[in-house]
């Protein structure tokens, strides 16, 4: 792991956090789900190339995503 997976991570691990609690306040399932998965993710993924790319498509989903 180097310094920038780790910054990524925690950059999305933050936006996820939000996430999951405006979905919680406003009772929307879509910013849940996403805010959780933008939490988990980066332990999962060690390429950062690949952690941004599916950060980035995380939170597009969860703008763009009507349920």
């Amino acid at each position: 792991m180097n310094t920038a997976t780790l910054l990524w991570g925690l950059l999305f691990s933050s936006i996820g956090l939000g996430l999951f609690l405006y979905g919680k306040r406003k009772q929307a399932i879509v910013p849940i789900v996403c805010g959780v998965a933008l939490m988990v993710f980066p332990y999962f993924v060690s390429n950062t190339l690949a952690l941004v790319v599916i950060g980035i498509v995380l939170v597009a989903a969860a703008f763009f995503v009507r349920i």
